[in-house]
């Protein structure tokens, strides 16, 4: 029987009611969090994040899950395993390149597989509505487009591979700041246009086995619990046929069941935060007595069970041993394709005959590249190149370190200048870096911070006194590089006294080698930003964030006024002028845009020429916009594409857009809305900087759900 529903049913109605109610329950394999072996846990089980006991006897294997979107985890769960450390997921979703993103998921995939894990939970796709949030890093981008488009194809790629994945955090896990005790609000219209519309794309193209709830509550319920998310739109609205899982101690009560939760994951923390396992005596007692229906549990079981045979898990079969090699060069790729140019005063590439004597100066670039912290760090092969325990307070202060992934900038940049004479400086004092940069014909500083789970930054500057040190690098030596490894964006007070900045985010256990050949010249930047760069926390809808430094525990309200207006579109309703836009990315060539062609009706198609008019190969990323409405003006992604091309070379690109970003949500009506008349579309390099522009007449009608 190859219909997933209807060997779903068949089995699911020959389980004894024990069975189904274990496969409701994941409990944490023992590691730095959670030290204690849980006894449901056979002893040949490999420790992981999560684990659910099988049914031998129909064929129903066990579930076991791993973290997360950025590698296979280990940190603390088995000793000596190690996985490919992926880029951060912005790093990915800055290349623009949604075959790239396929790639990373069936890296993840196979490793994962590879293990004995049958369910990963990547996919992590909640917009960056704050750049101070501490795991924004992990996810894809400020945009719903992006975001489902390189979501989307990494599910894929996991799935590829008999491996299900997730999609999470449903919805609104955009602040660490208390996330247990969150409670996100936002208008229901705005939350379907912005965070939902990426949920539902990623969804419809990639099938996820699962979606994770997040740890915040929604409009006043929990995400667990939340039956108009779950129930109305997640099961109804979008027909989503898989299961709906928690976060792990984000199970409040056996009460999630009636809103739409299937599975209690993380049982222990809920234990510790909640005073029980939510679906496991309070929810055999709530059937027992007829407080959860028959049809209900079933229906939690037939969800699990239809993922497992619809991803293929059952018949997976023993995996390969990943070609770890071929997974270094795909890291390298993301590395590459991800880094953005930000600023460049003609510095950049670095030519050999202006640079006999580097200074590279702070970031640990002697030892290696910065990851983020929390349930997505992977131990990369051969190990970290070092640990710094950070700390604070809170479930999660332990997971709080930097962590160094061993590729050395340093060694890296006297690989690709073989003949210069390369110092390094640790930035530890800026007098002392000052005199390492006045000898030197180059500066290049590197500038770090720690980012992770549980933590929300407190503002947007660089700890541990690395502006100072920028800014007295730069004011002693005029040819000064900065290198960002950051999980958001940073102010840049130095920003007009250095000749080029780059942002590399958290560039993966290749990083060091993409950087330098960047610098260099082998590898010609193409990353575009992902997110925007405000100039300072003034130009964002919350400059004080709600309940920072409160204590761990209490109960938080923020209100996500701004609705769909995320990222660049709230610059644009504004009118403020970003440090950087959305979008925005340097070559060392150029291109240029020609020949618009618009057709209107029911959407909008767009063709165009792009065109390399430099003297290097690169690549570029056009797109196309939405910039007003009958409505009156507005700013929407409509599509991009990542083209490639040689000097002197063009290529024709066509996008069409998918109606919904052209619409409104309507709840009075249910469904999306395009308002009839004329619409103006331009075809731009950033967010920001419209290089052709045309209008299109769309015919009005409603549609969806």
């Amino acid at each position: 029987m190859n219909d997933p529903d209807s060997r779903a049913r068949e089995v699911e109605a020959q389980l004894t009611d024990d069975e189904r109610f274990a496969l409701l329950v994941g409990v944490m394999g023992a590691g730095e969090m959670w030290p204690v072996r849980d006894a449901r846990i056979p002893p040949d089980v490999p420790m992981s994040a999560g684990y659910v006991p099988g049914v031998p006897r129909l064929g129903v294997p066990a579930l076991l899950m791993s973290d997360a979107g950025l590698g296979v985890t280990n940190p603390g769960y088995r000793p000596d395993d190690t996985a490919t450390a992926l880029p951060a997921a912005l790093a990915l979703a800055a290349s623009f390149d949604p075959s790239l993103a396929r790639a990373a998921g069936e890296v993840i995939g196979r490793e994962a597989r590879s293990r004995g894990f049958n369910v990963q939970l990547a996919g992590a796709m909640n917009l960056a509505r704050d750049p101070r949030n501490g795991r924004n890093f992990e996810y894809l981008s400020e945009d719903p487009l992006l975001t489902a488009t390189m979501a989307a194809e990494s599910v894929n790629g996991i799935q590829q591979q008999h491996v299900i994945s997730t999609v999470k955090h449903f919805s609104l896990n955009c602040n660490e700041t208390n996330r247990h005790f969150l409670d996100a609000v936002i208008d229901p219209d705005a939350h379907r246009e912005s965070d939902l519309l990426a949920f539902e794309l990623a969804i419809e193209r990639s099938r996820p086995g699962a979606v994770m709830t997040a740890y915040n509550k929604v409009n006043g319920t929990y995400a667990a619990a939340n039956d108009v998310l779950i129930n109305q739109v997640l099961k109804g609205a979008w027909g989503y046929p898989g299961w709906v899982m928690s976060d792990w101690g984000a199970t409040p009560s056996w009460e999630c069941a009636l809103g739409g939760l299937d599975q209690e994951c993380g049982a222990q923390l809920d234990a510790l935060l909640w005073q029980a396992e939510a679906f496991g005596a309070p929810l055999r007692g709530a059937r027992a007595d007829g407080r959860l229906t028959g049809e209900r549990l079933s229906d939690m079981v037939r969800r699990i069970l239809r993922s497992m045979f619809a991803v293929g898990i059952d018949r997976a079969g023993a995996a390969p041993a990943p070609d770890m090699a071929a997974h270094n060069e795909i890291a390298l790729r993301i590395a590459r394709q991800g880094i953005v140019l930000l600023a460049n005063r003609g510095l950049l590439p670095l030519a050999p005959e202006s640079a006999a004597r580097i200074a590279v100066i702070g970031g640990y670039a002697h030892v290696g590249v910065p990851a983020g912290y929390g349930s997505s760090a992977v131990v990369p092969p051969g190990g970290y190149a070092a640990v710094v325990p950070i700390g604070g307070s809170g479930l999660e202060a332990g997971l709080r370190k930097l962590h160094l992934l061993p590729s050395s900038p340093l060694d890296e940049l006297r690989k690709q200048f073989p003949h210069a004479r390369i110092d390094f400086d640790p930035g530890i004092h800026p007098a002392e870096a000052v005199l390492a940069a006045r000898n030197a014909d180059i500066a290049i500083v590197f500038a770090v911070r720690a980012e992770g789970e549980g933590f929300d930054i407190p503002d947007l500057t660089l700890p541990w006194g690395q502006d100072a040190l920028i800014a007295a690098v730069a004011a002693a030596n005029p040819t000064t590089v900065v290198v960002l490894e950051t999980g958001n964006p940073v102010t840049m007070p130095w920003r007009d006294s250095v000749q080029a900045i780059v942002q590399a985010w958290y560039p993966g256990q290749a990083g060091g080698r993409a950087i330098a050949e960047t610098l260099a010249g082998q590898v010609n930047p193409s990353g575009r930003l992902p997110v925007t760069f405000p100039v300072d926390l003034a130009q964002t809808p919350r400059p004080e964030l709600p309940g920072l430094g409160a204590e761990w525990g209490q109960p938080t309200t923020i209100d996500y006024a701004e609705g769909s207006d995320v990222g660049y579109r709230w610059f644009s309703a504004t009118g403020a002028a970003p440090m950087f836009a959305f979008g925005h990315g340097l070559s060392y060539t150029d291109f240029d845009y020609r020949d618009l062609a618009v057709t209107g009706g029911h959407t909008v198609t767009a063709s165009f020429t792009v065109v390399n008019v430099g003297d290097r190969a690169g690549a570029d990323v056009p797109q196309l916009y939405l910039t007003a409405a009958p409505g009156g003006r507005c700013l929407r992604l409509l599509g991009f594409a990542r083209v490639e091309l040689d000097p002197g070379a063009s290529r024709r690109v066509t996008i069409e857009a998918d109606p919904r970003l052209l619409a409104r949500y309507d709840r009075g009506v249910g469904g999306w809305r395009i308002i009839a008349g004329d619409h103006s579309v331009a075809v731009s390099a950033s967010a920001v900087t419209p290089r052709l522009e045309a209008t299109v007449e769309l015919a009005g009608r409603a549609f969806g759900r």
